[in-house]
This record gives C-alpha cells, structure tokens and sequence, in this order.
C-alpha cells in the first residue's frame, strides 16, 4: 500500500534525530527563523510539505519550455520517492546526504524521500565541496556534475550517487571510473518530479556493458517520440498530463533510451541537420579541455560549425577530428578565456557565444 503524503516514516531522521510531523513542524520554524540560508530552504519546503494542501508550487527549469510556476500534487511526490527507492534499491535506515537547495526540486525531493522511505538524512550547505563537513559514510547522496568533481576524492564513502543538472563532461566521466561510489547520470525535470531515469556511470562488469551505456526508465513510465525525435513521457503516477520535451532521443527499446541532444541547439548548416551534442561525443576523447560545438551566421551556410574551447590558445592536432563527418568539421575555432556557467556548472552557450559576437 503506497503511503500517504501526510504520514512520516518511523525511521525518518534528519540529523540523527526522530522528528514526527508536529515536531518536523517545529524544527521547519527553526530553521526559517535562526537557520542559515540553505536551513531557510528546507524549513520553506516542510512548511509547505506539512501543512493540509494536496500540492506544492515550484519553479520549473525550463526543459519542456520558458521557466514558470506549476502545481505539483505531493502524492505524486511521494509516487517519485517510491519509485527511485525501488529502482536504486534503498532500504530502511540507510543513511543519506542531502546537498542540494531545497529552492529546487532535486533538494525537495531528497527529503521527501526521507520522510517516505525511513532514510537517515544529514543536511548540508550546497557547496561545491559537500562531503567536506564530516568523515560519514553515505548509502545515497545526489549531487550536480561540479560537486562531483570536486569531491571525487572522497566519493569513496558514498555507496550510491546520483548526478543531475547537466551533462556528465567526458572528464568526469573518466575520473568516476576510479573511485567504489556506483554513480548513476539521471534525466528528468521539474514536471517529472526530478528523474524518470538513470544510466551506470561505472563499475561496468565488461566493455561491452560501457558501450550499451543507455538510459532504463523507473517503475511505471513509458516513453515515444514525436515528429522531431524528442522524448514523450507518459508517467500518470507523476504528472496528469503528456510530457512532451525538446530532447532528440533514439528509443532502444520500451524501458531504454539514448540521448541524444536538444532541439533548441540543433544547427542547420547549408541543409545539413547537425546535433551538437553527437559531435562534441566524438571529440571529447581528443580535446582535454572543456569545449562546446555551436554555430555563427554565415552568408553561404545559414549558419556555420564553430568550435569554442576554454582556455589559452593551442594549435589543434588534425587527428583530433579524424571521427567526424565532413559536415560535422568545425569551420572555425575560438578560444575563449573562461565560460559562463550556470550554478550547476551547465555552460551556458548563448552567453558565452555572445562574447565572440
């Protein structure tokens, strides 16, 4: 039997204390009155979380469209922290660290699924160094790719990370293949209440296992595509209605999808459809530094393939685009000093393109 949204779990903790919901009412008020920042955050959300409505008002990030404010039923919050128990096989009593802003939906539902689940939660200031406030050992913990990367140093201690609000850079990717924590890169939103899948990031039993390294749906989603290839989501457990997003995908099968970029960065170059998103795949292995592959107007082309990397100037090797396709070949690169990012660490390409123009 699902639990309702209004019940606690008799083994929730947070911060190494039982709180049921009129002592969690208490502690929420602390935290808005005397706690700090990121204490303001979740007393917010529990205020919300606690009180006799049947939605929560959140911002969306803008993956199906403009950024705005929907009403998210917390029954299906409840539906979401279920199903990710499930899939990433949590057990009552694990301990867990939550990291994230509670202003956002990735940081709520950490404690939802505290609350839901029966987990032992610690919070944290969402830093870019989390695991830096104690020597703890962690069953569950989400994190975005920049606190990844600056604590893969101590991942060790974390048995399982999810990582969202960006992409997983190949940099990253390598250097999660050293470390015990199974990472997992998730996709979702907002309106799915954060994700509707996972892929393995590493510890693969073989090769092959790497090379069919694909998104697996949760409990109770289906998926489709529409006429542009991106990504439909049907999950009636969490959202009432079709999901329809701007992420080019290639369906493998019912439960399995790869990703392959998004509409709003698709470049059209003398008719030729380039998805920028395969083309810096292929690069990622010969360029070490970040990059991103976009595009500039271009009297002959309509616009053409511009390489942007980060950093001094360098001469690039030939061979670094021995993969590409005649069409995928940048026609010019740039090298800009340092990228505008998001707080996530996602770079944000029009701004930084904009420096050039």
């Amino acid at each position: 039997m699902t639990p309702h949204f209004s019940k606690i779990h008799l083994r929730f903790k947070l911060n190494g204390i039982y709180f049921d919901r009129d002592a969690l009412k208490e502690v929420a008020y602390s935290f808005i009155k005397e706690g700090e920042p990121y204490e303001m955050a979740v007393g917010n959300f529990l205020t919300d979380w606690l009180n006799d409505k049947e939605t929560i008002r959140i911002k969306t990030s803008g993956t199906t469209g403009d950024p705005k404010m929907i009403s998210i039923k917390k029954q299906y919050m409840v539906n979401s922290a279920i199903a990710t128990g499930n899939f990433f096989k949590t057990e009552i009593g694990d301990s867990a660290l939550s990291c994230l802003s509670a202003n956002y939906i990735a940081g709520k539902m950490m404690l939802v699924r505290a609350m839901i689940l029966g987990l032992e939660l610690d919070l944290a200031p969402p830093s870019s160094r989390p695991l830096g406030h104690s020597n703890k050992q962690y069953d569950f913990c989400a994190m975005v790719p920049l606190q990844v990367l600056h604590s893969i140093d101590q991942l060790d201690r974390v048995g399982t990370l999810i990582i969202g609000g960006a992409p997983i850079t190949n940099t990253l990717f390598q250097k999660l293949q050293l470390v015990s924590a199974n990472a997992f890169a998730t996709y979702g939103m907002t309106e799915t209440i954060t994700h509707i899948a996972a892929k393995k990031l590493n510890n693969f039993a073989s090769a092959s296992e790497v090379r069919h390294m694909h998104y697996q749906l949760l409990p109770d989603v289906s998926i489709s595509q529409d006429e542009r290839n991106c990504l439909v989501i049907n999950a009636s457990k969490l959202n009432d209605e079709t999901i329809i997003t701007n992420d080019i995908v290639k369906i493998i099968d019912e439960n399995t999808f790869e990703w392959l970029g998004r509409y709003d960065n698709v470049i059209n170059s003398g008719g030729v459809k380039l998805i920028p998103e395969q083309i810096e795949l292929k690069l990622a292995e010969s360029l070490p530094r970040d990059f991103f592959v976009s595009s500039l107007p271009d009297e002959t082309l309509g616009e053409k393939l511009v390489l942007v990397i980060e950093g001094d100037t360098i001469d690039i090797d030939p061979v670094t685009y021995a993969n590409l396709d005649t069409y995928e070949t940048p026609k010019e690169t740039f090298f800009i000093p340092e990228f505008e990012r998001t707080g996530s660490g996602k770079i944000k390409r029009s701004t930084t393109l904009e420096t050039l123009l």
